[in-house]
């Protein structure tokens, strides 16, 4: 069955006019400032975020306020937050937290074992790295450092109020709620906020990948760079994954995301399977 087509117009009725060159613009300043390749399909995502922008600035055209752009650097945080996708949750694709759970139990070295998480959204990624870690040690002091970084600045200030609603963290076990989160009263009620402890596990800092210099210290013993590589050509990505190597330990892991494959940076990094990586010289079998 075919649906039949709205009258001529009414798909493309819309209080700002929004033309392919506007268009082709967002996607090439987007791409030279955060390296994220949008497709022709992202058009109405584009108008649909960018819109508010527009209604919020005063501003009647696109091309008014991408000459605003233009003028206006502090406009770029804000534009960058508007185009970013933050689809996250406690323990997404919960085999990866087992994998890093047994690596860290074999840790035998006494010193602080060093987590970069590059796509930190709202704060569950992290968090649930930092419960991993207090369950693998059994204490709420693990000798873990959580380096937690995104883009954009407004989830990053979300993930460190740690503060979430009650349908966020339902899917979690009681027993991880009793012990990683305290349960909101009053004016908080139907919330829950991760423990402190947790939150001195973590560091929250604003990095774009694509900058000339990361504010990250190696070596790491683990990268969390999950469902990030996706917003990029496989250009970028690879010279992404060139700079993660020189950080991570020689038996470090990389983890990416479900729907995200290394192979074209074979000479760096081999698949260990379930989207995890090593290095491509690494001890590990």
């Amino acid at each position: 069955m075919q649906w039949p087509s709205l009258p001529q117009g009414t798909q493309r009725d819309r209080e700002f006019e929004f033309t392919t060159a506007d268009f082709e613009r967002i996607r090439a300043l987007i791409h030279q400032h955060a390296g994220i390749a949008l497709s022709p399909a992202k058009q109405d995502m584009v108008y649909s975020r960018l819109a508010r922008r527009l209604r919020a600035c005063g501003d009647r055209t696109f091309a008014q306020y991408l000459a605003r752009l233009e003028r206006d650097r502090s406009e770029w945080e804000t534009f960058v937050n508007s185009l970013t996708t933050n689809l996250t949750s406690f323990f997404r694709e919960a085999h990866h937290f087992d994998i890093l759970a047994d690596y860290l139990r074999k840790v035998t070295e006494k010193r602080p074992i060093k987590i970069w998480c590059c796509a930190a959204s709202t704060g569950e990624e992290p968090y649930s790295l930092a419960i991993t870690a207090c369950e693998a040690f059994d204490t709420l002091t693990p000798p873990v450092q959580i380096l937690a970084t995104d883009i954009d600045t407004n989830v990053l200030a979300h993930g460190q109020r740690g503060i979430y609603r009650a349908d966020r963290v339902e899917r979690l076990s009681p027993q991880r709620l009793q012990r990683f989160f305290q349960r909101g009263t009053g004016v908080q009620e139907g919330h829950a906020r991760v423990r402190p402890e947790l939150q001195r596990l973590i560091s929250f800092r604003r990095i774009n990948l694509l900058e000339a210099q990361w504010a990250v210290q190696g070596p790491l013993d683990v990268i969390f760079c999950r469902n990030v590589m996706i917003y990029f050509d496989k250009p970028t990505q690879y010279t992404i994954l060139k700079r993660f190597s020189p950080l991570l330990r020689p038996d470090g892991l990389l983890f990416a995301g479900h729907s995200e494959s290394f192979m074209h940076a074979a000479d760096l990094f081999r698949s260990l399977g379930r989207t995890v990586y090593a290095l491509k010289d690494s001890p590990r079998p």
